[in-house]
C-alpha cells in the first residue's frame, strides 16, 4: 500500500498533541530522561538498541558511572568496554560505542556534534540513533523509526507494506517526517515510541485506553494483530561449538576471538567449531584436537555431561564443554592466553561461556 500524502499539517499537528499530552502523563521515569547531554542519551541509545529497558537500565548506570565523559570513555581500553558490557548481547554495538567516541575526540574536539549529518557520521549511528540523539538532545527535527513507531504507525493508518524492504522504510520514515512537531521533535519522538512500548504492545494491546482509538484504522477494523506486515523472516543457522576448559595446576587458557563473527574481540574457552555434533570419540579424532594436545604430555578428559543451547538473532549454537587437565602446557601456551583461573574474571568472556563457568563455579573451578 503505497501511502501518499496520508495526512495534513492540521491532522499532524492533532496526532501529534495527543501522543504528547499521552507521553506526559504516562511517560516512564528513566535517567537518559532527564538530561539533554548528548553523550549520555547517545550511550542509553546505544546500550537500548535490540535491548529491553528493564535489562539495559543497570548497563546505562554502570556506564555512566564508570566513564563519565566522552574523553573517558575514549581513553579505556576495549577489554575494559566489552567487560562493563558483558551480558548484554551484539558486542559490535560496544566496539563502535568506543570507537565512536574516539572519533569524536579526535574529529570534533572532544565536543559531541550537533549537526545531524555529523551525529550520523559516527561509528554504529544509523539514521534511527542520529534522529533520535540529535531531537532529544538538540531538537533537531528529524523522525525516528523504530520497532515501537513502525508497529503503532502501521495500526494507525492500516498500512500493509512490509517493514522489511526498502520500500517499507521509505513509506514509514516519510510518513513518520509528515508528523513530527517540528517545534517540539524530541518529546513526539519520545512520545510515539512511549506509546509503542507502553500501549500500542506487539501482541493484545488494551486499544480501549489507547489515546488514538477513535482515528485507528486497524482498531476500527479489527485487524491489530495483522499489524505491522514483515516480508519474511531471516534464515537460522545452526552451529555446532565443542569448548575445551583445559587445566594445568591453578592455570587455564583462554582464546580472545577475532574477525568478523560473533563476540569478536571477547575472550572464551579453546573451540573447536565442527559441522555437526560429534561425540567425544569423533572430536578427539579431528585434525583441530589432535593439534591442540599433541605436545601436551598427559591428558585426561571429563565430559561435563552438558550441552547448552544458545538462540542468536540469526544462529542457534549447541555447545558442549570438556574439562581436560594436561602435564605439559608449553605448546599449549603458544596457541591460547595462559591465566590464573582466580583472575578469570577481569577477562571480558561471551555470556554462553558464563553460563558454563557459572555452573561450574558450583563444583571445583574455583575452589
Amino acid at each position: 500500500m503505497e501511502t501518499g500524502n496520508l495526512i495534513n499539517d492540521k491532522e499532524a499537528f492533532f496526532i501529534s498533541h495527543i501522543l504528547i499530552r499521552w507521553y506526559d502523563q504516562n511517560k516512564r521515569d528513566l535517567p537518559w530522561r532527564e538530561t539533554k547531554d548528548p553523550y549520555f542519551i547517545w550511550l542509553s541509545e546505544i546500550i537500548l538498541q535490540q535491548t529491553r529497558v528493564v535489562q539495559g537500565y543497570d548497563y546505562y548506570m554502570r556506564f555512566t558511572q564508570t566513564f563519565p565523559t566522552v574523553a573517558s570513555l575514549a581513553n579505556a581500553h576495549e577489554d575494559e568496554v566489552l567487560k562493563l558490557w558483558q551480558g548484554l548481547g551484539y558486542y559490535s554495538r560496544a566496539r563502535n560505542l568506543h570507537t565512536a567516541a574516539k572519533m569524536i575526540i579526535s574529529d570534533f574536539g572532544g565536543v559531541f556534534p550537533s549537526v545531524y549529518k555529523d551525529i550520523l557520521s559516527l561509528k554504529g549511528v544509523g539514521e534511527y540513533t542520529a534522529a533520535a540523539v540529535g531531537s532529544f538532545a538538540f531538537e533537531l527535527p528529524h523522525a525516528v523509526v523504530d520497532g515501537n513507531v513502525f508497529r503503532v504507525l502501521s495500526r494507525l493508518f492500516g498500512i500493509d507494506t512490509p517493514i522489511d524492504t526498502t520500500q517499507g522504510k521509505k513509506v514509514f520514515t516519510d510518513l513518520a517526517n509528515e508528523l513530527l512537531d517540528p517545534e517540539h521533535p524530541g518529546e513526539h519522538n519520545q512520545a510515539i515510541m512511549e506509546l509503542g512500548a507502553l500501549q500500542c504492545v506487539p501482541v493484545s494491546p488494551n486499544c480501549g485506553i489507547c489515546p488514538l482509538s477513535d482515528i485507528c484504522l486497524a482498531y476500527s477494523q479489527n485487524k491489530v494483530s495483522a499489524y505491522p506486515v514483515k516480508q519474511g523472516k531471516v534464515k537460522v543457522k545452526e552451529r555446532y561449538f565443542n569448548y575445551l576448559d583445559i587445566r594445568i595446576g591453578s592455570s587455564m587458557f583462554l582464546n580472545k576471538r577475532t574477525g568478523n563473527d560473533i563476540w569478536k574481540n571477547l575472550y572464551e574457552l579453546p573451540l573447536i567449531e565442527t559441522e555437526e555434533k560429534l561425540t567425544l570419540d569423533q572430536l578427539q579424532e579431528t585434525e583441530a584436537f589432535r593439534r591442540i594436545f599433541e605436545k601436551a604430555g598427559n591428558i585426561s578428559i571429563h565430559p561435563m555431561g552438558m550441552t547448552l543451547k544458545h538462540v542468536l538473532s540469526h544462529r542457534i549454537i549447541y555447545a558442549n564443554f570438556y574439562t581436560i587437565t594436561i602435564t605439559d602446557d608449553v605448546a599449549i601456551q603458544e596457541q591460547f592466553l595462559k591465566i590464573d583461573k582466580a583472575n578469570l574474571f577481569n577477562f571480558a568472556i561471551s555470556r554462553l561461556v558464563d553460563r558454563y563457568l557459572e555452573h561450574q563455579s558450583e563444583g571445583d573451578l574455583f575452589a
